[in-house]
């Protein structure tokens, strides 16, 4: 079996750019069930090379098989439940579709009716939810390879926000620099940045407090870090850093709303052309 697997698979991947033919696209078929050629490509990643194509193609067409084949006995034994499976399918197959419409629709509509005013307002009156549980900081991050060129350059301009430091430190990053990243104009979770550093901080607080620039070594790369500005846990969120949170609850707080309008809207409007009809009841 492994042999048949491997003929179709190569077969397939090296006449990708042939005139496809229904014999050469069919790569396994189990009863009525088929699987073609364009389904298990799209499951190798790009690049990848002939020999890991090969094991991915291989191992996806095995396991499309066993799936089939265990559906197919699953089908035979569960007879009696077929009909109330189908139904379960089609409720959910009915769901998915009207969520991801609903989503849609909220995302295109609502997201775009929520004024700058509305979400300020609601930042200034709601304030204690906006209590930060991280550190926020602004400043630059790089990391180098502990043997790149210059490094006692890098380690007196990275303390500095001038201008002028600030573009030798790019052209310096653009040959050198593993990681740089400028957050000088916007906060940024000083986890987030920690988690490229080596190094454990014990209280966030106490650090920020303590420490304007951060410079550590290894054996391998060089860590840089200035803090031009930080927020400590317990500050109030920056408006700026809060506002797609803001938005967020803002949309979740009128979403309910809008669908009832929504779904009366399309049911008013169905009546009215006549898509809709209802059946005559009995009187009891």
């Amino acid at each position: 079996m492994r042999g048949y697997f491997i003929i179709l698979i190569v077969c397939a991947l090296c006449s990708c750019e042939r005139k496809q033919t229904s014999g050469m696209d069919v790569l396994a078929k189990v009863k009525d069930r088929t699987l073609i050629r364009e389904e298990v490509l799209r499951m190798i990643p790009k690049g990848a090379s002939s020999a890991d194509s090969l094991l991915i193609a291989e191992s996806f067409i095995k396991k499309w098989v066993k799936d089939a084949l265990v559906y197919d006995v699953a089908l035979r034994n569960l007879n009696d439940e077929k009909e109330e499976i189908e139904q379960l399918v089609e409720a959910y197959r009915y769901s998915l579709f009207r969520y991801r419409y609903q989503e849609q629709l909220i995302k295109e509509k609502l997201s775009a009716d929520i004024r700058v005013t509305d979400r300020i307002n609601y930042y200034e009156e709601n304030q204690k939810k906006f209590i930060l549980d991280k550190g926020l900081i602004k400043g630059l991050f790089l990391k180098i390879p502990a043997d790149a060129p210059g490094l006692s350059d890098i380690k007196i301009w990275y303390k500095s926000s001038s201008v002028e430091s600030l573009e030798k430190i790019e052209k310096y990053s653009i040959q050198n620099a593993i990681f740089y990243d400028y957050f000088y104009d916007r906060w940024v979770d000083f986890d987030d940045v920690m988690s490229n550093i080596p190094i454990h901080i014990g209280s966030t607080n106490n650090f920020l407090k303590n420490n304007k620039t951060l410079e550590l070594s290894d054996s391998s790369y060089c860590y840089l870090l200035n803090i031009k500005e930080y927020l400590p846990i317990g500050s109030l969120t920056p408006y700026e850093y809060a506002e797609p949170q803001i938005i967020e609850m803002l949309i979740n707080q009128r979403k309910m709303e809008f669908l009832r309008n929504f779904e009366e809207d399309l049911y008013q409007d169905a009546i009215k052309r006549g898509d809709v009809v209802f059946g005559e009841t009995e009187e009891s």
